[in-house]
């Protein structure tokens, strides 16, 4: 028999729901099933939501003491929480980097917390991959769902900054990501369909020259390097054509409209191009129902289910 999983839950935002979440998925029998949570937190931070729980924590929690629970109110969250963020984050990282747990998934980060703290932030995959050496610009952002699977080019950037990002290289390395992501997960000869920058693809150049300058040579590339993207597409409508295994687009929204319209609860966010397995949750800290034992834990737990698939995968 396969042993199951040890999958690592980085607390996220102590002030936010993930702590909550984390203890109600730790808890869940059928999570249990499936792998073997292990909680990267606070024990106090932890006891004191398990409190309104009314429930008893697990006993699979790497304590790091990281914050004051006597300086912690919920729903309030400041720079304590974001350097904390980053320490639940970071160990977790480590110990999927040392072999201790197959992957990990974090809860939901409050960037602007993250920023009171005064450390440079832009999301959790430029995070992975500064923490294990790896290179930030091979490494990106993959919505996943049962029905979608979104690879970003650029993510958590003006507009202004992305069109700046945005070149052939970036694009190859994305789709290169993309491709070596879905197949960890099992799908053996993927196909990518990828967006325009412009609407519409530029129309032929109506709009624009840069799909026909930058990314139609970026998928001649990538196409000549074995993987089997196609495009570019108009944004707005590739996502009709469900023959394909994964999109890739330029823009965060281009991605996060479709996904979120789709539903938080079942929407895993990857990073991809790192040598280890990471995954957040799609949505945020809820900080307006912190601490009040309303937080919805589905959606950590169908990426705990996600990831768990693609820790035992043979891809």
């Amino acid at each position: 028999m396969t042993a199951k999983p040890r999958i690592a839950i980085a607390i996220g935002d102590p002030a936010g729901i993930g702590p909550e979440i984390a203890l109600k998925a730790a808890l869940n029998r059928g999570v249990r099933e499936f792998c073997e949570p292990i909680i990267v937190g606070d024990t106090e931070v932890l006891a004191r939501y398990a409190h309104t729980l009314r429930k008893t924590p697990p006993e699979n929690i790497v304590d790091l003491g990281a914050m004051n629970v006597n300086f912690l109110t919920p729903g309030e969250s400041d720079a304590a929480c974001g350097r904390a963020i980053l320490e639940y984050a970071g160990r977790a990282i480590d110990m999927a980097t040392s072999g201790e747990v197959d992957a990990v998934v974090a809860c939901p980060q409050t960037q602007s917390s993250i920023k009171s703290a005064g450390i440079e932030f832009d999301g959790y995959p430029s995070y992975v991959a500064k923490r294990t050496g790896t290179d930030p610009d091979d490494v990106f952002m993959m919505l996943v769902s049962d029905r979608l699977r979104i690879a970003h080019v650029t993510l958590h950037v003006g507009v202004r900054k992305a069109l700046d990002m945005i070149d052939h290289e970036r694009i190859v390395r994305t789709l290169k990501a993309a491709d070596v992501a879905l197949k960890r997960i099992g799908i053996a000869s993927p196909r990518i369909a990828v967006s325009g920058i412009d609407p519409h693809a530029g129309e032929g150049g109506l709009f624009g020259s840069d799909d026909i300058e930058i990314v139609a040579p970026a998928i001649a590339e990538a196409r000549n390097a074995g993987i089997d993207a196609s495009g570019p597409f108009g944004a707005d409508t590739m996502y009709l054509d469900e023959s394909f295994d994964a999109y890739t687009v330029m823009f965060h929204d281009q991605g996060h409209i479709p996904a979120k319209l789709i539903g938080f609860t079942g929407t895993a966010a990857f990073a991809i191009g790192t040598p280890i397995l990471f995954s957040s949750v799609a949505h945020g800290s809820a900080l307006d129902i912190a601490g009040k034992g309303k937080a919805d834990p589905s959606a950590l737990i169908w990426t705990l289910k996600q990831i768990s698939g693609a820790a035992v995968s043979p891809g």
